[in-house]
């Protein structure tokens, strides 16, 4: 196998054998042949929108199953060699429809691809993957760097407009530009400039696809309200709601109200705790259990009630909670029970509830502990003239966003080190699950206003986008003359998709860890770091000092 779509890449060069996330070498062989289905369904996608033949049930489709093909989503072949055969009919549909109205009937050989569903997919799956590997000329190595770095960014990109559907918020735009992405893969003429231009246009669709789903989930949840969520539990029966769904949230909130049951989030879903329609509707919405997703085998092991996993990250489960452990959507894991969508896209929740029932809950009160979440641009920029005047004044001297993906490679104790090193006179923004190094500190406040700020979920960047913004408009200055210093970790391909997002944005000097993307060469990175400043972190003490000089 060859893969080196995450951070924790084997010896920062990719996995070889077995992936550093649990996936197989098999698992991986067939998200491999998906993508190649995938980029044969892209140009005839094009040439039916051009045509004006409907393509909506592909155009979703395509979103979900780049999903799924995405770091710790989904390690289940079955559930890939559906998605395949998927692909295959759609793709044949719509040319079929192109046919009946004379329109080509000359396709270009990956749009002919047939897979062998009585032969081995994992071995069509490898032959397929040397082929993409092989398929680069002129500056082959850079050329190839930025093909992934296009893949990657585009999975990102494809899981939150599937969120974005998901909540009523779409544009023919963004699918389009997906399928575009896919195609181009297979084009051999495009130049290393051209490479590096398609790259930021993924990082221009990847920021629609974020402004779509903080419409849909301000839209239908309302804005976030900073917030109070206990991280102690209550007596009583329990659901553990871990992902990034605030959608499949809500509908466990439904099913589950005037059942005597307790809803908790885990990982990503803390901020949903800040919409006040989902905490006025839902009062059993209580709290927040464990921290970032790679402690989910413990969290989810003495977890005493169902658990819904709704999105990455899902790591390879346990016996100890297989039993109890319920997934949704494109997440998928050998012998877990799967909940499949309704009509509507959501699940019967009813076998985690009858779990969660079934289970003995939470026996005894804790010590109460909690953190507060809601600091999303309207909440921000609702205090935006205390904030100028606390800057003007000399009482805040520079912002901080420290956030992105967590995991549990080494020298991820940097971003905790970071934030505790940052002067009494700072305030530091976090968002996604990069916040569990440190999000329970009280840094304490300055003009009445928290030190620490929850901006929300890794797609939230979009958030902390609009509040450097509009802090830039009100002192008439560039974005990167702001006193703001960003300092990110990565994981997977939606964090790609994020960095690329603030690199079309023109955004600068970005100090990135814990360790840079292996699938960057030395060249591409040459560029960026000419270019837009893009550097990796050093260490605490001495990137505050850079940053504060």
């Amino acid at each position: 196998m060859f893969c080196e779509q995450c951070e924790q890449t084997a010896s920062g060069d990719g996995c070889h054998q077995f992936g550093a996330c649990g996936k197989s070498p098999q698992v991986n062989a067939v998200q491999d042949l998906l993508i190649h289905c995938l980029r044969g369904l892209a140009p005839v996608a094009l040439q039916a929108k051009e045509e004006g033949i409907d393509t909506y049930t592909a155009d979703v489709f395509t979103c979900e199953a780049l999903f799924a093909t995405m770091t710790n989503v989904n390690f289940n072949t079955r559930r890939f060699t559906s998605y395949i055969q998927q692909a295959i009919a759609l793709r044949e549909s719509l040319k079929e429809q192109l046919q009946r109205l004379s329109k080509k009937t000359i396709w270009p050989e990956i749009t002919t691809f047939q897979p062998d569903f009585n032969d081995s997919l994992v071995e069509q799956g490898q032959e397929v993957a040397l082929k993409f590997i092989s398929q680069v000329g002129k500056d082959a190595v850079d050329i190839f760097s930025l093909k992934l770095t296009v893949l990657y960014g585009i999975k990102g990109t494809a899981s939150y407009a599937f969120h974005a559907y998901e909540v009523g918020q779409e544009d023919e735009a963004v699918y389009r530009f997906i399928y575009q992405a896919l195609a181009a893969l297979d084009d051999h003429n495009l130049t290393l400039e051209e490479w590096v231009k398609l790259a930021l246009q993924v990082g221009a669709t990847n920021f629609r696809a974020m402004e779509l789903l903080d419409a849909g989930h301000t839209n239908t949840f309302g804005h976030p309200i900073p917030t109070s969520v206990p991280l102690n539990p209550q007596v009583g029966k329990a659901i553990l709601v871990s992902g990034h769904d605030i959608r499949q949230l809500n509908a466990i909130l439904q099913q589950t109200a005037d059942k005597g049951i307790t809803v908790y989030t885990h990982g990503e879903l803390l901020p949903a705790h800040g919409y006040p329609q989902l905490k006025q509707a839902y009062p059993h919405l209580y709290g927040h259990y464990g921290t970032a997703w790679q402690n989910q085998t413990r969290d989810f092991a003495k977890f005493p009630g169902a658990i819904v996993v709704t999105t990455n990250c899902l790591m390879p489960t346990h016996d100890d909670y297989n039993d109890k452990l319920f997934s949704i959507g494109p997440v998928g894991y050998p012998h877990l029970t799967h909940l499949p969508a309704g009509e509507n896209g959501i699940p019967d929740y009813t076998p985690a509830i009858e779990k969660a029932l079934s289970l003995p809950g939470f026996m005894e009160e804790s010590p109460a502990k909690s953190v507060t979440v809601g600091f999303a641009h309207n909440a921000v920029l609702g205090v935006a003239d205390t904030v100028i005047d606390a800057v003007k004044q000399g009482k805040i001297r520079h912002f901080f966003l420290v956030g992105g993906c967590d995991g549990a490679k080494p020298g991820r104790t940097y971003y905790t080190e970071f934030v505790e090193q940052v002067p009494d006179d700072c305030i530091v923004l976090t968002l996604a699950c990069g916040k569990f190094r440190f999000f329970d500190q009280d840094l304490g406040q300055i003009e009445g206003l928290p030190r620490l700020m929850d901006v929300g979920q890794c797609n939230d960047a979009y958030s902390a986008i609009q509040i450097a913004i509009a802090l830039a408009n009100a002192f008439e200055i560039d974005v990167n003359e702001l006193p703001l210093s960003m300092i990110l970790s990565w994981y997977e391909q939606k964090a790609v998709a994020i960095l690329l997002t603030l690199l079309h944005l023109g955004i600068k000097d970005i100090r990135l860890g814990p360790t840079l993307p292996a699938f960057i060469s030395p060249n591409v990175l040459k560029l960026l770091s000419d270019t837009y400043q893009l550097k990796p972190i050093t260490t605490p003490a001495a990137d505050l000092a850079a940053c504060l000089s």
